[in-house]
């Protein structure tokens, strides 16, 4: 599967290979992580997207995307759909940057462009949460076009559906 490139980014999807490495936190020949990459929930992510290949093979292009800046190539991030649509069209998807990354919009950036993909696709709602104390994660959403969905005593829930396809 190829790239998604946006204004300032390049969504990598990532390989098994890559996906172990990021487990590892091991970066292989050629890669260029920026400082804390990955984070945690990039070796969340990339475990469900191994555990998924094992199960059931790769989900491409619904499985996890490296965030990388195209100025300098660093891996500043991720994002992942947590699975193939449902029967009703629904996906989940996920995010998240390194700390020097965050506050200049890539996320809504990568957000945007893979709400897009996905439409493009058929999915006909996608949905995200974020921590009822992440305020920025919630502005990230909200900018990308999701509404709010409800929440918990823990998190806020995130969608955006569409009734028809988009003319691409």
């Amino acid at each position: 599967m190829d790239d998604l490139v946006t204004a300032r980014l390049v969504l990598h999807p990532l390989t098994v290979s890559e996906a172990e490495q990021v487990v590892a936190g091991e970066a292989g020949s050629g890669a260029r992580w920026a400082s804390g990459y990955p984070t945690d929930g990039d070796v969340s992510a990339a475990r469900r997207f191994l555990s998924t290949c094992a199960n059931s093979g790769d989900p491409q292009p619904f499985g996890s995307y490296e965030i990388r800046r195209r100025a300098d190539g660093q891996v500043i991030g991720g994002a992942d759909f947590h699975g193939p649509a449902d029967d009703n069209g629904s996906v989940t998807i996920g995010y998240g940057l390194v700390p020097s990354a965050r506050g200049k919009g890539y996320a809504s950036e990568a957000l945007r462009a893979l709400l897009l993909f996905a439409r493009t696709r058929g999915v006909t709602c996608v949905k995200g949460d974020a921590d009822l104390g992440n305020i920025a994660s919630q502005h990230v959403m909200m900018a990308a076009g999701m509404l709010p969905a409800g929440e918990d005593e823990r998190v806020r829930y995130f969608e955006i559906a569409w009734g028809v396809e988009p003319h691409v």
